[in-house]
């Protein structure tokens, strides 16, 4: 149960650092800003999905 909400936090944390750097960091190479977005939403979401599942588990 650790692990998960563990992963959670990290997925979590991860998606809002690549959002956020979407914003502020001109990539250097091929990589567009809007794939960069939407990896850090698809990660912000998996981390969330993880977290309310936790939830729900401990709470039962």
């Amino acid at each position: 149960m650790k692990h998960q909400i563990f992963l959670a936090v990290m997925l979590v944390i991860f998606g809002v650092v690549l959002i956020s750097a979407a914003f502020f960091v001109p990539p250097t190479g091929v990589i567009d800003p809007t794939v960069l977005t939407a990896f850090g939403e698809i990660l912000t979401f998996a981390g969330a999905i993880i977290g309310i599942d936790y939830h729900h588990r401990v709470k039962e």
